[in-house]
């Protein structure tokens, strides 16, 4: 037995893992639940086809969502393997549809060295196209505009379609987009740049469109594996679909009750009807649990329970019981970080084993962690915020990475616009508009326009002299660009430009500038164009930048924890899919924050929200706590919310409490010691539950009122609710009644009546 197959052998596999990992043709869903074990039977069916099956790696092509868990991925099968197989296809969607596209980019109008552009930089292109068509930057923000041109795209619906569909639509946004998106689309083009949607829907626009392609990558990848299959969106499906043929050798690997990507595009009905879409698809359930503790998942088993449209599962755990979930109620979001900081420190005082970096905080929006972060500062507690600024979203790694991005693209306007006065070389928005009115004038881009701005009339002579200078820069690293390693690149321009006196004379934040710039260099210096490009093919008409910079722009926002960090993790619920941590505070568990108050408004929104919660409940390994406040300042504003009826399938098996609650419903002045109420009996049963009142003088047990239901008034008869807004003692409703017409009442106030048809 060689070593290979050896390691093979010797892995561990439970008897629905071992059923998944022994099917080798046709289509197969394994509906992976969390902590189930999934990477394992993703790794280990790859090293079978490989050694058992004969399959060459080349004919393997397997897919996933981040850059984090395709490393692993090939992590894992190299071990399995001794090394990594030679020609396998292991990476993300996006890094799958750029390598295809670098190949095929020609026959899409790009050139093979195109630029990606990111989340920001399309950003600044959006808003210079809706300035162009009259579209209010101001009035019409260019995220929301944006998030509809990305929506589009992932539904893979081009521009102009668009235009057609929605130039007339009663939705002034959508109007205004169909004017925007045919304008941002062409000024991509022109500069020879996709954004990230373009890296899913072009290999899909190249498959539909030319058979011999469509035919050779079906015949090229025999074996399809696909991880996360619940976040997949219709581009993405596509893309599958038109890959995996009348064959059908593709394995799904997913779970529906972890699909909280909606807001993305992620389609949850792609992974529920997988087997309507292929017949006779072999289905394994993975139920056995590796991770949490029997009653954390006990929780997560009665929250999911609550969803309708779901794939029926029920987690088992491997090991036993573990300490109860822990339900607080904090008087507010002060004495909740309170608490929940001084929780920390007691637990790893009785368990000296864990370090900080074993305790997670998730909250459901990122607003919450300004109290959390608060506290942690006050009381010296290290912690790190996952989702905050990026390392190549900062402002000294952005301006280095356009120069970088010009000189691998000369027509790449954003990159040129940030570059070009950066240092200052006196060229400012007079200089740009005249020289923008010659470059159109004579047909030609900003870049050429710069390096003959001795031609450009009315250009003063420092701003003619800064851009000589500057497209002198970019040329000259241009042409060292075809034979010198990025590394090499970038540590000269930043000592000939300057940079680091630069930054470090912007004073203490600057020197950490500096020190970031200096990071980035090194990633440049490290970087392998193997880890881009693992072929010929693949790096034909390609230069190391080309492939450093693609390497940097598929980064993304779901790569960004760090294992191994001695502090506590502070993160949205949606950040922390993928991750575990021993102890868990899931927090703000409150109507209108988790469940978002517009979830009750959108199809499915209640669903997934719900979803989001099982996710959170998920990562715990040992300990879970869930909190809620009852009051909580939210855009600058007191507000007051019940308890999430999420938790309420919870009630009996929680070990229940209070910190800052008055025992007494109308008393002032809440305590702030921790009151332990036991885990049995209901919440009525409880001291701190025992009246939902509290010390504000307001009923906590509101109305948890929808869109379409019928109430009656007392003065205006009966009616349909039209509209909700608000929650807690804010909480309005318009309804539109029988007799007088549409009125907007405050709840607290309007004394409904429920249930009239």
């Amino acid at each position: 037995m060689t070593d290979s197959a050896e390691n093979l052998s010797s892995i561990l596999l439970n008897p629905e893992q071992r059923e998944a990992v022994d099917h080798f043709e046709g289509p197969c869903l394994v509906l992976a639940g969390a902590g189930s074990g999934k990477t394992r039977v993703l790794t280990t069916r790859v090293g079978r086809l490989i050694l058992e099956h004969g399959v060459p790696p080349d004919r393997i092509l397997a897919v996933t969502f981040t850059n984090k868990a395709a490393g692993e991925m090939r992590s894992r099968v190299a071990a399995m393997l001794g090394s990594e197989p030679r020609g396998i296809w292991i990476s993300t969607f996006h890094a799958f549809g750029a390598r295809l596209l670098r190949r095929h980019a020609p026959e899409r109008g790009w050139t093979r060295a195109f630029a990606i552009r990111d989340a920001e930089q399309s950003l600044r292109e959006i808003r210079k196209a809706q300035i162009s068509v009259d579209v209010d930057p101001q009035r019409y923000a260019p995220r929301a505009v944006r998030e509809a041109i990305s929506r589009a795209k992932n539904e893979l619906v081009a521009a102009e379609a668009f235009a057609k569909r929605h130039g007339e639509d009663r939705n002034p946004l959508l109007r205004r987009v169909a004017r925007v998106y045919p304008v941002y689309q062409r000024a991509l083009k022109g500069q020879d740049a996709m954004d990230f949607d373009d890296l899913l829907v072009e290999p899909v626009r190249l498959l539909e469109a030319d058979d011999h392609w469509r035919d050779h990558y079906r015949d090229a990848f025999a074996f399809i594996l696909v991880d996360e299959y619940q976040d997949t969106n219709r581009a993405q499906f596509r893309l599958l679909e038109l890959l995996a043929g009348e064959r059908g050798n593709l394995m799904v690997v997913g779970d529906d009750d972890q699909s909280i990507y909606g807001w993305r595009g992620a389609d949850v009905g792609n992974i529920l009807s997988f087997e309507r879409k292929y017949a006779g698809a072999r289905v394994v359930r993975l139920e056995r649990n590796y991770r949490s503790s029997g009653r954390i998942l006990d929780a997560a088993n009665r929250v999911i329970r609550q969803n309708l449209h779901r794939k029926e599962k029920t987690m088992r755990p491997h090991r036993g019981g573990g300490p109860p979930v822990t339900l607080l109620e904090a008087g507010s979001e002060r004495e909740e970080s309170r608490w929940i900081v001084a929780e920390i420190d007691r637990t790893m005082l009785d368990r000296p084993e864990l370090g900080h970096g074993d305790f997670a905080v998730l909250y459901r929006t990122n607003a919450q962690a300004r109290s959390l972060e608060d506290r942690f500062r006050q009381r010296a507690v290290p912690y790190q915020i996952v989702g905050g600024v990026r390392f190549y979203e900062r402002r000294e790694i952005q301006d280095l990475l356009a120069y970088l991005r010009l000189i691998a693209n000369p027509r790449d306007m954003d990159a040129f616009d940030r570059a070009v006065n950066y240092p200052r070389r006196g060229v400012g928005r007079k200089t740009l508009t005249t020289l923008g009115a010659y470059a159109r004038g004579e047909g030609v881009d900003l870049f050429e326009a710069a390096a003959g701005a001795d031609r450009v009339a009315g250009l003063p002579s420092r701003s003619r002299l800064g851009l000589l200078e500057f497209a002198e820069v970019v040329r000259r690293y241009g042409e060292r660009a075809r034979r010198d390693p990025p590394g090499e690149l970038l540590q000269d321009l930043v000592s000939e430009l300057g940079i680091l006196e630069l930054l470090r004379a912007e004073g203490i934040e600057g020197d950490d500038r500096a020190n970031n710039a200096l990071e980035l260099v090194a990633a440049a210096e490290e970087f392998e164009p193997e880890q881009v490009a693992t072929s010929a093919e693949d790096r034909q008409g390609l230069t190391d930048l080309d492939l450093f910079l693609q390497h940097v722009a598929l980064v993304t926002d779901l790569d960004q924890h760090e294992d191994g960090a001695d502090a506590v993790t502070l993160m949205t619920l949606h950040g922390a899919k993928g991750l575990e941590f021993p102890v868990v505070f899931v927090v703000g568990l409150e109507e209108g924050l988790l469940p978002l108050a517009r979830a009750r408004e959108q199809l499915g929104g209640l669903d997934e929200e719900r979803r989001l919660f099982y996710v959170g409940i998920t990562r715990a390994m040992d300990k879970l706590y869930l909190t809620h406040a009852r009051r909580r300042r939210r855009a600058g504003q007191i507000s007051f919310a019940p308890l999430s009826s999420f938790v309420d399938p919870l009630d009996g098996i929680v070990e229940r409490g209070s910190v800052g609650v008055a025992r007494r419903p109308r008393g002032l002045g809440g305590r702030r010691e921790w009151h332990r109420e036991g885990t049995r009996g209901s919440p009525a049963d409880s001291p701190a539950y025992g009246d939902q009142g509290d010390e504000w003088g307001f009923d906590q047990d509101l109305p948890g009122y929808v869109k379409g239901e019928r109430v009656a008034h007392s003065t205006f008869g009966s009616g349909t609710i039209v509209e909700l807004s608000g929650y807690g003692p804010d909480m309005k409703v318009t309804v539109d009644f029988d007799g007088v017409g549409r009125k907007k009442l405050i709840v607290r106030y309007a004394q409904l009546a429920r249930g009239f048809p």
